[in-house]
């Protein structure tokens, strides 16, 4: 007589039913508590929505495909820290929808680049990596410079991110078209990115 496991084994149906079962509890086991750690939940002291520029610049950030080629999370490792910096806490991504960790990294991990470098540095190997990295594979992006950051859309992008949690005021959301004015895309993922990892002040 066929044991329980044979049964199981010369029945695709049911092998292919108690596998969907066991991966859906073995999963609700290690994500349903997340939701209730607040260490991963609720945004660590320091950390704040993005304000208009440099939403905007992670827009841009984004659309262009930055995060296909730099990651930003810098992993509990000697070698990432000593590289990159105080490894990545869940509370500094809760604003961010959706995150950019990401796991390639034909360039440097971007976690921690704030303040790094001076904005002009950004601005110059934006236009054209290789006048500041000469062994650089990135692509230019000059036309960031000569473009208007938002097309009108800001208000509307912070009304949709509030109703997913993040605390935008009625104040801040009227305000945003104003800080966007005279902008450059540039000067949107240049402030992007100076904001990078700073938020948190680490003890070195």
């Amino acid at each position: 007589m066929a044991s329980f496991h044979e049964k199981i084994e010369q029945n695709i149906g049911l092998m292919i039913i108690l596998v969907i079962l066991t991966v859906s509890v073995g999963g609700l086991v290690q994500i349903t508590p997340l939701f209730f750690m607040h260490s991963t939940t609720e945004p660590v002291e320091g950390v704040k929505p993005y304000d208009p520029l440099r939403l905007t610049g992670r827009d841009v950030y984004v659309r262009e495909g930055c995060y296909t080629c730099h990651s930003q999370m810098v992993r509990p490792f000697r070698a990432e820290t000593e590289r990159y910096g105080h490894y990545s806490l869940a509370g500094e991504f809760v604003y961010d929808r959706p995150f950019q960790w990401g796991s390639k990294r034909t360039g440097p991990d971007l976690a921690r680049v704030g303040g790094r470098y001076s904005d002009e540095w950004h601005r110059v190997h934006l236009h054209n990596p290789r006048d500041v990295v000469p062994e650089s594979i990135m692509p230019a992006y000059p036309w960031l410079a000569t473009t208007q950051a938002g097309n009108g859309d800001i208000q509307a992008k912070m009304r949709a991110l509030r109703t997913v949690g993040v605390p935008y005021s009625d104040e801040e959301i009227a305000a945003a078209p104003a800080a966007l004015e005279g902008k450059t895309e540039m000067d949107a993922v240049v402030a992007y990115l100076q904001g990078l990892g700073t938020a948190v002040k680490f003890k070195r």
